[in-house]
């Protein structure tokens, strides 16, 4: 919700990293000594622990815009003229929040992983072993930010020092290069593995470096390119780069073949507080202790299933429509365990002894994921807390983008190895193995395997298919205009709820408003409104 993530402390000048630091130093120098270098082992793993507070703020936002600007999602939170809705419906501008709060949070946490290095890097009072781990720590984290900003918003400035006030925009290449540079560092700066994934590892900058190397190896749109199609309803032609796709290969192989990481058996025990940040699956997760805690609580479940056991109630995250889930069940009855835990179509609360059903004509399916059942009363106690871990990348990923990699370069029959374990953990044996994948059967195992993960606009941006993927939403059953009115019969035969008539206006929306500029989200201001001087503005905004 927006009243809960207004950072007032947080100063505006958000790229002026000297001004947006945790540090309380003043980053004084004399010549080339640094004055205020931290004293002790304990102050510098504070300080980078430190680091973590920004990222914390944006466990449940990324999903505002990674979900919600999608086919699969629509957003009520509030009025229609709230953030949440702007931006499902495709009408975010440069200060609608969420891309004002991610952008500006992102930036804010590369200020504090800046902070952290230099502070530590000349300090001749910690050791060597928790000089490594800090400064691993915080590069890991920096190039994180660097790799969701470029993602989102293109080229982008890149901010390395703490009193640097360049804001000139760097080619997506240049990012993409500070990237690997900063997770190469943390992956010979790290430790081999920890058993906790809150802490991370050498295995998260490879796995992480495997994400980096498969989104660069999909060749992202240039600021020209989206420029030419910012009006148009068609996608651009997909493009490749094998050599960093082969990069992408090479480092989920040195996750694979260090032998730390395993797919969990049970599928459902990814998710929910009893399982988080320990299970094998687990590479790098964000920690969170709950609003009183942390800089912010997880809302994922609290956004995502606002009004527990309440039906035509308007939560901030919907999915859009019965379809995604009747398209699944239609295709593929078998794949039960993901599907089932994905869209949670019927809940049972144990404190009346009562199922809810979530389907039309009642409402749509929930947000499987956001619904903490991993207690075994099923009362779900996160939506109150919100202290739930945010998985950030998981092994079943690192497989999948190996296999991905192997397609996209044309060595199918080496991705059936990879893509098949996944898929052999969901079906619970080897029937529906694949002996030689497709692209269409990769981009499929996204949805179905990470479906509500943070991953999907992403994904649709890589392949190029963001406008063809939400056009889709005019074969969803409440896109039909007898569901424009609350109050009239749908052509299913029931009256119209308020609930259905504002799914369809969103969809509608989707369909209508979706073009080539929603390759890119909008240079926002900073976080009080001010204009941050990052030009030129993205095409179409």
């Amino acid at each position: 919700m927006r009243k809960r993530n207004i950072l007032t402390t947080v100063s505006a000048a958000v790229l002026l990293a000297a001004i947006f630091s945790c540090s309380s130093s003043d980053n004084s120098s004399t010549g080339n000594v640094i004055t205020n270098a931290v004293k002790s082992d304990a102050e510098a793993v504070a300080l980078a622990n430190g680091t973590y507070g920004e990222l914390q703020t944006l466990s449940s936002s990324f999903s505002f815009i990674i979900e919600n600007q999608t086919d699969l999602v629509s957003s009520f939170e509030g009025t229609e003229d709230q953030p949440g809705p702007v931006v499902s419906r495709f009408e975010q501008d440069p200060n609608t929040w969420y891309p004002v709060k991610i952008f500006n949070h992102l930036y804010g946490s590369i200020a504090d992983d800046n902070d952290a290095i230099k502070n530590i890097s000349p300090s001749t009072a910690v050791s060597t072993a928790t000089k490594n781990l800090t400064i691993g720590k915080a590069k890991l984290l920096r190039g994180l930010a660097y790799l969701y900003l470029v993602q989102l918003w293109g080229e982008v400035p890149i901010v390395t020092e703490t009193d640097s006030t360049n804001l000139t925009r760097q080619s997506i290449d240049k990012v993409f290069s500070q990237i690997v540079s900063d997770l190469t560092d943390a992956e010979s700066l790290l430790p081999e593995y920890d058993a906790s994934s809150i802490n991370p590892s050498k295995g998260a900058a490879q796995a992480l470096l495997a994400r980096t190397y498969l989104v660069w190896g999909d060749v992202p749109l240039s600021q020209s390119e989206v420029d030419a199609i910012k009006d148009s309803k068609t996608d651009p032609q997909f493009r490749k780069d094998d050599t960093k796709l082969e990069k992408a290969v090479e480092w989920a192989d040195k996750v694979i073949n260090g032998g730390h990481y395993s797919l969990l058996s049970n599928y459902t025990h990814l998710f929910g507080r009893t399982y988080e940040s320990s299970a094998p699956e687990h590479i790098l997760t964000i920690r969170h202790d709950g609003d009183a805690y942390d800089t912010q609580g997880n809302h994922q479940t609290h956004c995502g299933w606002t009004f527990p056991f309440q039906q035509q109630t308007d939560n901030h995250l919907e999915v859009s429509d019965d379809d995604p889930y009747t398209e699944w069940l239609a295709s593929d009855l078998a794949d039960s365990v993901r599907r089932n835990w994905t869209y949670a179509t019927k809940l049972f609360n144990p404190e009346n002894d009562s199922t809810y059903t979530y389907i039309s004509p009642i409402y749509t399916p929930i947000l499987g994921k956001a619904v903490d059942r991993s207690w075994t009363n099923s009362i779900n106690e996160e939506i109150k807390l919100n202290d739930n871990d945010r998985i950030e990348i998981r092994y079943a990923e690192v497989l999948l983008i190996k296999a991905e990699a192997l397609v996209q370069l044309g060595r199918n029959n080496e991705a059936a190895a990879p893509l098949n374990k996944i898929r052999e953990r969901a079906y619970g044996n080897s029937d529906h193995d694949i002996a030689s994948p497709t692209l269409d059967d990769i981009k499929t195992e996204w949805n179905h395997e990470f479906g509500y993960e943070q991953k999907h606009l992403l994904n649709l941006y890589r392949w190029k298919d963001l406008i063809s993927t939400v056009q889709r939403v005019k074969n969803f059953k409440h896109f039909d205009d007898s569901y424009a009115t609350a109050g009239a019969v749908g052509k299913d035969g029931y009256v119209v709820s308020a609930f259905f008539a504002k799914i369809h206006k969103h969809l509608l929306a989707k369909y209508n408003n979706v073009k080539g500029k929603f390759y890119r989200q909008p240079i926002p201001t900073g976080l009080k409104g001010e204009d941050l001087g990052i030009t030129p503005q993205n095409p179409g905004y």
